[in-house]
This record gives C-alpha cells, sequence and structure tokens, in this order.
C-alpha cells in the first residue's frame, strides 16, 4: 500500500441549520442520495449500526465504472470519519460540525486523497477544494430547504 501524500485539503461554509439537524443530515446516508445531489451513481447502503455506515457507490463514465466503498465511524454530536477505497482514488476525510448559536452551524472538511492509476493526473489542489466547496454549499441549500420544510410542520 502506497503512504498518504503529504497535501491536505480542507474547506469550510456555514450551514443555517442547528447543530443536531445538520449532524442527522449529513450522516444519513441513503441509496436515493445520487438524485438528490443530481449526480448518477449508484448507492448501496450495505451496513449501518449505531457508530459505523459501510456503503458503496458505483458511476457508470465513458471509460468503465467508478467504483469506491466507503467505511463512516459516527461520532455524534459533532464528527464522523470516512475511509474510502475506490478503483480511481482512495480518501480519509474528517468531518467537524461546530455550532454557531442557535440555528447556524459552521461545517468543516479535512481530507486527504491518493490517486490510484486509472485515476490519471490529480487536479490541482485548488481546483479540487473550490469544487467540493461549490458542492457542500449546493448541500447547504438542500439542508437548510429541509431544515424549513421539518419547521412548518
Amino acid at each position: 500500500m502506497t503512504s498518504w501524500p503529504k497535501t491536505e485539503y480542507h474547506i469550510a461554509t456555514v450551514l443555517r441549520v442547528p447543530l443536531g439537524f445538520a449532524f442527522r443530515w449529513c450522516t444519513d446516508f441513503r441509496p436515493d442520495d445520487a438524485r438528490r445531489e443530481g449526480e448518477a451513481y449508484e448507492r448501496k447502503i450495505l451496513e449501518r449500526v449505531a457508530r459505523r455506515v459501510v456503503y458503496e457507490d458505483l458511476e457508470p463514465t465513458p471509460t468503465g465504472w467508478r467504483w469506491a466503498r466507503h467505511v463512516v465511524t459516527l461520532r455524534p454530536p459533532n464528527r464522523w470519519h470516512s475511509d474510502s477505497v475506490g478503483n480511481y482514488r482512495d480518501a480519509s476525510l474528517d468531518y467537524k460540525l461546530t455550532s454557531l448559536g442557535p440555528k447556524r452551524t459552521r461545517f468543516e472538511l479535512t481530507w486527504k486523497r491518493r490517486v490510484s492509476a486509472l485515476g490519471g493526473r490529480p487536479p490541482s489542489r485548488r481546483s479540487i477544494e473550490k469544487s467540493t466547496l461549490a458542492a457542500w454549499r449546493q448541500f447547504a441549500k438542500a439542508i437548510e430547504a429541509d431544515y424549513r420544510k421539518t419547521r412548518r410542520r
């Protein structure tokens, strides 16, 4: 097994929801997550127990299939860790939520990634962080919309 590269990636954004809601939403891994994200992968939940979720994603690409298995360790009330292995890249990710008051939560993600032979040349650090932050800002909109729906009930 090759060692992790020295490059570490980091993003942060603010979610306009309470910390508890953010944790539940972010760690509620579901088979329909791709549809919620506007993506084309298929997700299978392999295991879900109190502090651990294991799932696999499979996505068609022009050159074949992209596969990844994720083992997520939940550390309520505000952290989780994911180790991911796949045919294009491996990753080790740490997520942290910090309360900024009753209805605001800071979301932070720090990770390392290792590209496999199939993964080709990795994009720049700036490019990876920019696209990941854009994705999480989209998730923030979805989280906030779901929170508003629960408040109306």
